[in-house]
């Protein structure tokens, strides 16, 4: 597929480079916003959705912080630090309110085909690790955003919970687990899809699927002259436009340098590559109703967190454990293996150096997932479900994720496991760096982004009361308010078909 029905459009108000979730999640609000823009999106592959949003190259967690350890560490004074929690709960509220607003207005595709309940539950052994969990679990039930949050530390009532995590495991073993009933399984790849099909049915928007963009230059008048390659014919493609959004995953850091603003300057990329072991035996698949989070390895990146999960995938359930991690100097799955020594520029080899010195455990770890046989795999999946028998699994290939390495005044350079936009000081481009919990904060990072590039349009009366009615929880904390809270929840549940929240 090289364009859509649409006709060629060669000054769109918009390029978008990547037809991930975060391109989809872009194009459809600005046309919510203003419908008379003009955009043109530009993608590497034949399809949308084929690298970081694809469901098995993502974990599909609804990221809401119920169950994922790493966003709440504990404090050198024991005590936990939830505010990261807060704000990731808090965005992915607001993911789900313009997934009901697409619903509801445009007859969006059966929610179903994406969106999914699941109970959401973290599981630890060993004292310490209990005693965190515990902390961990009355910190959090403060806040409105996890309230019905379960706590249990009993043998028979996590054996309800989670059969295949507590059968053949040693009955005097210390072991404790939180559950939220209102966890959610997100199919990325769907969403995504389903975004970009909305898209191509309104004018003004031309897609060109299998073209990649070689050239991104800045013209004499402030807009950006965009060359691409159609990757078939080898013809190219050229467009000018005012703005400029680079969310091409792994893709996106060797696209920011080619754009040469100074805000670019000094960042580099470090690329983690994942597998997953899937299951294969449907009577195991049937028994396991939840996504089970553990604590990270030291030295782990956090897209390793270990899990025990099931997945709605293109309308059949799927359980996963995982993700194994691994290392290529690809910076997407159907990359280059030149894409790291590429990205290398003077301006970032110092920043990269120092945080390549800085984290030598991550590098150790990565070293030895490389290393590991099936022997090795299994084993791991056996400290979450002791009696998986190696027969009933097989290891499916996951996908690319490249982290930000920044410059930093202080310590030089720094790796950072988060997400990350750069833009212009003009705000005419902006490129997504990072990886986790990127897709599920879609939404609150496009946001942010629109304010911040498309400042004057984005202060209007208009456009202000068009992102009130997009997301009714605009410009509020659910956090400071658990009436708004449970409302929305409620509101969003109904429109979504998914569970509602537990009373407390």
């Amino acid at each position: 597929m090289s364009t859509s029905d649409n006709s060629f459009i060669s000054r769109p108000d918009v390029v978008l480079i990547g037809a991930g979730i975060m391109s989809a999640t872009l194009g459809v609000m600005l046309k919510e916003l203003q419908p008379e823009l003009t955009i043109a999106v530009f993608e590497r592959l034949d399809v949308a959705a084929a690298e970081s949003s694809d469901a098995w190259n993502n974990a599909g967690t609804g990221h809401s912080a119920f169950c994922e350890l790493n966003y709440t560490p504990e404090k050198a004074d024991g005590s936990i630090d939830i505010s990261k929690a807060i704000s990731i709960a808090e965005s992915f509220e607001v993911s789900k309110q313009f997934w009901s607003y697409l619903v509801q207005k445009i007859d969006f595709k059966t929610p179903q085909n994406f969106i999914n309940s699941i109970p959401h539950m973290s599981f630890v052994w060993g004292d310490a690790n209990v005693e965190y969990l515990r902390k961990r679990r009355e910190a959090l039930v403060k806040s409105p955003l996890f309230k019905g949050m379960e706590y249990s530390e009993n043998h028979q009532q996590l054996q309800q919970w989670m059969p295949l995590v507590m059968e053949g495991r040693n009955p005097s073993e210390s072991v404790a687990a939180t559950r939220m009933e209102i966890g959610t399984d997100v199919n990325f790849g769907a969403l995504t899809r389903g975004l970009f099909n909305m898209l191509k049915e309104q004018p003004g928007v031309s897609f060109h699927f299998n073209h990649e963009v070689t050239k991104l230059r800045r013209d004499p008048d402030g807009s950006w002259y965009v060359k691409a390659k159609d990757l078939g014919s080898g013809e190219k493609t050229r467009v000018h436009s005012k703005f400029v959004f680079i969310g091409a995953g792994g893709g996106s850091l060797p696209l920011l340098i080619k754009s040469d603003i100074p805000e670019g300057k000094g960042f580099g990329g470090f690329p983690v590559s994942g597998q997953w072991l899937k299951c294969t035996n449907p009577d195991v698949i049937e028994r396991h109703q939840a996504k089970v989070y553990g604590k990270a390895s030291v030295g782990s990146p956090p897209m390793s967190v270990p899990h025990l999960d099931t997945r709605m995938i293109n309308g059949k359930r799927e359980l996963l454990f995982g993700p194994y991690a691994g290392f290529s100097t690809k910076f997407l799955k159907q990359g280059s293996f030149l894409d790291l020594p590429s990205s290398i520029k003077t301006g970032n080899l110092r920043p990269m150096l120092i945080a390549g010195i800085k984290n030598i455990p991550l590098t150790r770890y990565l070293i030895n997932q490389v290393r590991q046989s099936p022997a090795d795999r299994l084993a791991a999946l056996r400290e979450y479900m002791p009696n998986a028998n190696g027969k009933d699994w097989e290891l499916e290939v996951a996908g690319q994720r490249v982290q930000v390495i920044k410059k930093d005044p202080v310590q030089g350079g720094v790796l950072e496991f988060g997400t990350e936009v750069v833009s212009a000081s003009d705000g005419s481009i902006a490129a997504l760096l990072g990886a986790s919990p990127g897709a599920s904060t879609a939404v609150s990072i496009m946001v942010s982004l629109i304010q911040r590039c498309f400042k004057d349009q984005a202060s209007s009366p208009q456009w202000q009361a068009k992102f009130k009615q997009m997301i009714p929880s605009f410009g509020q904390k659910l956090n400071d308010n658990p009436q708004l809270c449970e409302q929305i929840r409620n509101n969003t549940s109904e429109v979504l078909g998914l569970n509602v929240n537990e009373p407390a």
